[in-house]
């Protein structure tokens, strides 16, 4: 099962008990999901089709509910999409389609009769309970959201802009940095942030999604961060083992030309110890001095030997 759909069944099988939460849930669900089908003078039918069992079980107990429908579910295999069964919703008029859509706001009432709506009602939406099972009834109605191993990606999916515009708003509401962008004909209404979708998520009570996306936002973070530590190290190492190998041959040098008994005395102390302990740290090599120096004073002593093999290179050019 995909993310998605395992997100899917978890808010599907939410509780929702009060009237007005559950018309802004099915208004939701019939303008994301639903099909309208005209047949005849103001008669007009309702299709609503999921693939997920969950929340075809959920729109029957909906419609149950609220309007006391016993509407029929059609069970179809699906042979385009894996063979998942296709489950189908049908109220027509006499069953009170026209009620139906006069409540959840989807047909509104105008000087030349009924019209369609493409807005939120905003009655639907005046409590937080509400736009909470709004917004669970868009996601199931139309959402989809990424695997997040892979990506962070969730979005609503509308054929009307002005429906996508109003989704953006009611989402933005809780700062969840919503966009619409146009695909292939549709408004696309979409999240991309891990932090904005873990916020979605919990807006519509999906709190084991959540956590599961948040368990994996937390391991990527720390592979992330070991990696970039790793890459830091290895970085380092390499600098030092550079530099290690040009004091050395640089020492070398010295020692092949001039000799490092013309030295002063510090300068061929540290030579005789580079040479010897070729993986010594500045630190270990300052310890072994007479007496004791510092990191600092070894590097300062390092950079002088490097100066003069330099001198004496550009010499023998010369």
């Amino acid at each position: 099962m995909t993310f998605s759909s395992a997100t899917k069944n978890e808010i599907s099988k939410i509780a929702v008990t009060n009237k007005c939460c559950q018309l802004a849930l099915l208004s939701a669900l019939i303008k994301m999901n639903g099909t309208l089908q005209i047949q005849g003078i103001d008669r007009i039918g309702i299709i609503l089709s999921t693939e997920n069992a969950s929340t075809a079980r959920m729109m029957f107990s909906l419609l149950k509910s609220c309007f006391k429908i016993n509407t029929k579910v059609v069970v179809r295999k699906n042979r385009h999409l894996k063979k998942n069964n296709n489950y189908t919703l049908y109220i027509d008029s006499a069953m009170g389609s026209h009620e139906i859509l006069k409540m959840t706001g989807i047909l509104k009432e105008s000087n030349s009769g009924m019209r369609l709506n493409h807005k939120i009602p905003h009655y639907l939406i005046k409590k937080t309970c509400c736009r909470k099972a709004y917004l669970r009834g868009i996601f199931l109605g139309g959402g989809s959201i990424s695997d997040p191993e892979k990506t962070y990606h969730l979005e609503l999916v509308t054929n009307n802009e002005s429906f996508a515009e109003d989704i953006k708003e009611l989402m933005n509401i809780y700062q969840l940095g919503a966009k619409v962008v146009m695909r292939k004909g549709s408004f696309v209404v979409y999240i991309k942030e891990g932090e904005n979708i873990v916020n979605y998520l919990n807006i519509i009570g999906a709190h084991c999604a959540l956590l599961k996306l948040e368990n994996i936002r937390i391991y990527k973070e720390m592979r992330n961060n070991v990696n970039r530590i790793v890459n830091c190290e290895t970085a380092n190492l390499d600098k030092t083992l550079n530099a290690a190998l040009r004091q050395i041959n640089n020492i070398k040098y010295i020692k092949n030309t001039i000799g490092l008994d013309k030295l002063p005395e510090g300068l061929a102390e540290i030579a005789e110890l580079r040479l010897e302990f070729r993986d010594a740290t500045l630190k270990e090599l300052g310890e072994m001095m007479s007496p004791p120096i510092g990191k600092s004073g070894v590097n300062h002593r390092l950079r002088k030997l490097d100066k003069i093999a330099e001198n004496l290179k550009d010499r023998h050019k010369e």
